[in-house]
């Protein structure tokens, strides 16, 4: 079964932000526009590429009124060292969640029950805390920053607009369509 449409189910982890540990709730995903970026593990090889790229994409999404999550199955103090330690990890300023319970990972139903870990999941949740657009890539598989800006910039247009849609490779500023009678069989 899909999450879109869903709100995020509740949650209360230990996280690592800007040098100090906080507490998260589903609670801090409402009143603004969230992405939630589920990885394997911390001290891995394709994980740190990932968030880094979410690091440099990071002034974008707050320009866009979105807060950044990255969330794993280690603990929020196996994510300070790795802040500590790696060059790519060291200039993160978005949040950082530990997941060692697994409940985070299961109420967006990405854990893989026989290694512990979570599956490369991307969630844009809206202000509401309804999950908007996700998806799942397999392991080997990294994800790409710049790809969730359009989906953001979109998912605001249609909340903003919801007599509207937005087509495929629909960029800000381009057509939208005006779902019909009279459009049903003209595309």
């Amino acid at each position: 079964m899909s999450l879109v449409g869903t709100v995020v189910q509740p949650f209360k982890a230990d996280a690592f932000h800007n040098g100090k540990f906080i507490t998260v709730t589903d609670e801090d995903f409402k009143g603004k526009w969230s992405i939630v970026c589920f990885y394997p593990a911390d001290f891995t090889f394709v994980c740190p590429t990932e968030l880094e790229d979410l690091q440099d994409h990071y002034q974008t999404f707050k320009e866009l009124g979105v807060e950044v999550y990255s969330v794993s199955t280690d603990t929020h103090f196996t994510h300070k060292a790795w802040h500590k330690t790696s060059p790519a990890i060291s200039k993160i300023e978005y949040i950082m969640i530990g997941d060692p319970s697994h409940t985070i990972s299961r109420n967006f139903d990405v854990l893989d029950e026989e290694t512990g870990l979570a599956q490369r999941g991307t969630f844009l949740i809206d202000p509401d805390g309804v999950i908007q657009a996700m998806e799942i890539n397999a392991d080997g598989i990294g994800r790409n920053a710049s790809t969730l800006i359009n989906k953001i910039k979109a998912a605001q247009y249609i909340r903003k607009h919801p007599d509207e849609v937005c087509p495929a490779q629909w960029e800000e500023g381009k057509d939208t369509l005006k779902p019909s009678f009279d459009l049903v069989g003209k595309i």
